[in-house]
């Protein structure tokens, strides 16, 4: 399976301080978009539905 992976539209040109996310079998991978052949976390669909529900209680900085 081919990933196509996908950088938020909020990242600015150039901006390469970011995560990359692509669709898995089995779910979702998240990796560094300054380091993409260093690997990546793959997530079930449960997993990281958390994973976004947590970042988005963490308080604004």
């Amino acid at each position: 399976m081919i990933v196509q992976w996908r950088k938020s539209s909020y990242s600015g040109v150039g901006d390469d301080v970011c995560v990359e996310l692509g669709r898995l079998a089995r779910g979702v991978g998240v990796r560094d978009s300054k380091a993409p052949g260093a690997g990546h976390l793959a997530l079930s669909a449960a997993e990281f539905a958390g994973l976004v529900g947590a970042l988005k209680r963490l308080p604004a900085r």
